[in-house]
């Protein structure tokens, strides 16, 4: 590909039908971008669709979407069972969940399918990138990218370099981002990146603050969001994150650093192991209803 030629980005390839998945297959066809969403189940597909749709809706709800937008965007997206669908995909973005041998599967095949693709982005938030991509044939064209939630609002990815990518590799990668409307910052592979490392002890001393009976919750946040001009307090990110999934990056990131600070806060376990999760389930810290969102 020529430098400055930018055509394939009219294209991508979404594997996965989680939650994150729907979210990064909505963002890229807000920007123009016709979407393979793929994923090897019917079923699971179909549900990914009707996800995406749900979510439009509450937009248009909140005057945030037109019905027009919901069309137009719905139209960009093509749900997929067959893997041969995305050869034509010089983009792909791999958003299964965090299951290593899963991720590294997935990668074999894809290249496999498709050597001839110019950018392999894998959303990650703990795992290596270096250890996914392995001694794969594509290595140099891998690399990580963090998509914090929800997707389509949050305007900050971070790029992931592992040890094989290729610079040019990196600077497609930025201008992807920028196509996505995204500001991008580079980090090298190491547990945690910038956002993880810095957000997770804040809200895990915040549920420390809060099992010491130091303040409730809903005070806590408020000094928090308040007092630091934050759109959202500690506790209430965590829902939003989901408890569960908080619990594993700091599981990660003390198992990875063997830091203290990064030692998951007992309350945390113990609301995981009642199955207070947060949004998802309508109760963490805070209750919810059904439908309730981020911003």
């Amino acid at each position: 590909m020529e430098q400055g030629e930018n055509i394939f980005f009219d294209k991508a390839a979404v594997i996965g039908i989680k939650k994150k998945s729907q979210q990064i297959a909505e963002t890229l066809s807000s920007s123009g971008i016709e979407v393979v969403l793929w994923s090897p189940e019917k079923e699971q597909i179909d549900q990914a669709i009707e996800g995406i749709a749900e979510s439009i809706d509450h937009e248009i709800q909140r005057w945030g979407m037109t019905e027009s937008d919901k069309r137009a965007i719905m139209a960009r997206i093509k749900p997929t069972t067959e893997l041969s669908d995305i050869k034509s995909c010089k983009v792909i973005i791999e958003a299964m969940g965090v299951n290593l041998q899963q991720k590294q599967d997935t990668l074999y095949k894809v290249s496999e399918a498709n050597p001839d693709l110019d950018l392999y982005i894998i959303h990650i938030s703990t795992l290596s990138v270096t250890e996914i991509a392995g001694s794969n044939k594509i290595r140099d064209k891998v690399i990580g990218m963090h998509f914090l939630e929800p997707v389509p609002k949050i305007p900050v990815v971070e790029l992931v370099r592992g040890m094989h990518t290729d610079n040019s590799t990196v600077m497609l990668a930025k201008e992807f981002a920028k196509r996505l409307n995204k500001t991008s910052v580079e980090v090298f592979e190491y547990p945690g990146y910038i956002t993880n490392r810095v957000m997770l002890p804040m809200i895990n001393e915040a549920i420390y603050v809060l099992m010491e009976g130091i303040s409730s919750a809903e005070d806590i946040d408020t000094a928090i969001k308040l007092g630091f001009n934050l759109p959202v307090g500690p506790l209430a990110l965590a829902d939003t994150l989901g408890l569960d999934e908080v619990l594993r990056r700091m599981e990660n990131l003390f198992h990875e650093l063997g830091d203290a600070k990064y030692r998951p806060c007992p309350l945390l376990r113990k609301m995981v192991r009642a199955g207070r999760l947060g949004r998802s389930v309508g109760e963490g810290f805070f209750k919810y209803e059904k439908k309730d969102e981020f911003y």
